[in-house]
């Protein structure tokens, strides 16, 4: 068995086909299981997204493989982005994991954040917001799995509207209590809702409604308010608002 070679880096330049039919437009992203490019199909000309992991880190093809299956399993949740296929491809002297996805075309919710007037959204778009997350969360968890590491630079915005059309990237498997994940992924999203509100701030200012789910951000208290996300979105939808906007 040839020795896995430790890449740190795969830096792909833009024009460079990959996989025999596409061609990488440009560097989306790195982290610690590998990389990620947008490319374009040579007959169709559609864009996609493909991420490449560090053979390294992704020893007999489980970190990916894995992955993969958890997309898969999760097709049918409309704030995960579709998978289309993994496959292998020769980098290096190595053989990269390849998995084709859905290329989305977006704006990080961080990026659109900034951007707005004294860097947060107002409470209203802010609350809508929040229950998109939230809905497209639960999807996820009642399908028995997390995201794992939710914030607002892992958010992509389609759309911006009466209602947000959102998609997440780079779903987390840390090996632990799937219970304790998922607990994590509601403590984050409130996190995230503090934050498009402004922060500590504003937070002095906002509503008793508001702070009722913002809790002050003690983990404890937020989990024992809402013991699943199903909670969560059940309280926003049923809540009386008239406080807040």
């Amino acid at each position: 068995m040839s020795k896995i070679k430790k890449i740190e880096q795969f830096d792909l330049a833009p024009g460079r086909k990959i996989l025999g039919r596409f061609n990488i437009s440009k560097f989306l992203g790195g982290g610690y299981e590998g990389e990620v490019y947008k490319v374009t199909e040579d007959h169709t000309k559609m864009e996609r997204a493909i991420k490449l992991f560090y053979p390294h880190r992704n020893l007999n093809l489980k970190t990916s493989t894995r992955y993969a299956k958890t997309l898969d399993k999760l097709r049918d949740s409309p704030i995960v982005m579709d998978y289309l296929s993994h496959e292998i491809v020769k980098i290096r002297g190595n053989l990269v994991a390849c998995m084709v996805s859905e290329f989305i075309d977006g704006q990080i919710l961080g990026e659109f954040i900034e951007k707005q007037r004294g860097k947060k959204l107002g409470i209203f778009p802010a609350i809508h917001l929040l229950y998109s997350i939230v809905k497209g969360v639960e999807t996820i968890h009642l399908n028995g799995e997390y995201h794992g590491d939710l914030h607002i630079d892992n958010i992509m915005i389609k759309k911006f509207g009466l209602e947000f059309d959102l998609k997440i990237i780079d779903l987390h498997h840390w090996g632990d209590s799937k219970k304790d994940n998922r607990d994590e992924d509601i403590v984050k999203i409130i996190r995230i809702f503090y934050d498009i509100l402004g922060g500590s701030k504003y937070y002095s200012k906002l509503s008793p409604s508001l702070k009722y789910i913002i809790c002050g951000l003690k983990r404890s208290l937020i989990l024992n308010r809402f013991k699943h996300i199903s909670a969560l979105k059940n309280h926003l939808e049923k809540v009386d608002w008239s406080d807040a906007v």
